[in-house]
């Protein structure tokens, strides 16, 4: 699967809930499935629900632009970030931007999670549905991102090496995934995490 920067597992996982158990070589991008994954999730209790949805129609053809430059100036991301769309390699899963510090081995991931949605396995409901059926084995409840709710999901816990896997409820049916890379340690990965995720949904407010 080709990205245009060494990404966290977190940003693989978010693709393996399209390929699904898909018999690709690895390398290959992978079909979606063409039916919803089990509607389990969409019931189950623990799924927080989303009062006031976001419209992140503006950004899809755009994507690097959901985060302003002042915040990836601020965690020193001063290159132009790299736009993959839908169509582009695991890119089904919606429209994403990836950042890099040159020479640091730090990378930030943004993914709009359109393509997720539009085939019946969007929003948080989703993820939970992909934990729950042995995709990502690791889920936890993250603090709420401007009051919406949030999730670390990853295949394993890989906080403690520096790349933190968030994911945000911008919809019942929509989430936004932020994945950052190469950091020190947990902390410094989902802090990192967080003020992009901060600054997706206060964009999306004022869209």
């Amino acid at each position: 699967m080709y990205l245009p920067v060494r990404v966290t597992a977190g940003a693989v996982a978010v693709a393996l809930l399209l390929a699904g158990c898909s018999t690709e070589k690895p390398g290959t991008a992978s079909p979606a499935p063409t039916q919803p994954m089990s509607s389990g999730a969409a019931a189950n209790p623990d799924v927080p629900k989303v009062t006031t949805p976001l419209d992140v129609s503006k950004y899809t053809a755009k994507p690097c632009d959901i985060v302003p430059a002042p915040t990836l100036s601020a965690l020193q991301f001063t290159e132009p970030g790299d736009t993959q769309l839908q169509d582009d390699g695991i890119g089904a899963v919606g429209p994403g931007c990836s950042w890099k510090i040159s020479g640091a081995g730090v990378s930030m991931q943004v993914i709009i999670g359109t393509g997720n949605r539009d085939r019946g396995l969007g929003g948080l409901a989703g993820l939970y549905t992909a934990h729950e059926d042995g995709q990502f084995p690791f889920l936890e409840k993250a603090p709420d991102v401007e009051g919406y709710p949030a999730i670390y999901i990853d295949k394993r816990d890989r906080r403690p090496q520096g790349n933190c896997s968030l994911d945000i409820g911008v919809a019942d049916d929509l989430a936004v995934g932020v994945y950052s890379g190469g950091y020190e340690g947990q902390q410094d990965s989902c802090a990192a995490a967080g003020q992009v995720a901060a600054a997706v949904i206060t964009t999306l407010k004022g869209a």
